[in-house]
């Protein structure tokens, strides 16, 4: 078993990115060996969708992509980050009864806290910020062993 399995991919803000960032991570949780059926896959897929939405969203164009970062370090404690180039860090908001949208970090903070994780929000060095999430991973999974960091990139388009 390898110590540090990492999957990584770089989207463009674009609200069509959010699927593919958790179709991306919902690979590599396969690939490490966590079954679809898993109860922490869905939350990993829901915590990646609202990170990315709100890189997409709240980053106000000034942040042209978002790259997804997920680490397994021996197979004890998954790592999810989603960093962008806004330098505004995330606030909560007051979620209105009637409002769509402002529950994001909410949710995650839930998540989190309910699998025993948690959340930080850091600045990044080029003036950016990643949101990240550390989680537990299930003991009985078994984790596959590649030589190497899978990484992939989309450019934004013209």
């Amino acid at each position: 078993m390898a110590d540090h399995l990492e999957a990584s991919v770089t989207l463009p803000s674009d609200p069509a990115s959010v699927a593919a960032a958790r179709a991306h991570v919902a690979g590599a949780l396969a690939e490490w060996g966590l079954p679809p059926d898993a109860e922490l896959y869905d939350t990993v897929r829901l915590i990646v969708s609202e990170l990315a939405t709100n890189a997409v969203q709240h980053t106000f164009g000034q942040s042209p992509t978002f790259t997804v970062d997920v680490v397994l370090v021996r197979e004890e404690r998954m790592h999810i980050g989603v960093t962008d180039s806004h330098p505004r860090l995330p606030k909560r908001l007051p979620a209105a009864v009637q409002q769509d949208n402002g529950r994001g970090l909410v949710i995650i903070r839930w998540l989190t806290a309910e699998y025993g994780g948690r959340l930080r929000v850091r600045p990044t060095r080029q003036g950016g910020k990643t949101v990240a999430v550390e989680l537990p991973w299930p003991k009985t999974t078994v984790t596959a062993q590649p030589t190497e960091a899978v990484t992939a990139a989309v450019q934004p388009g013209p």
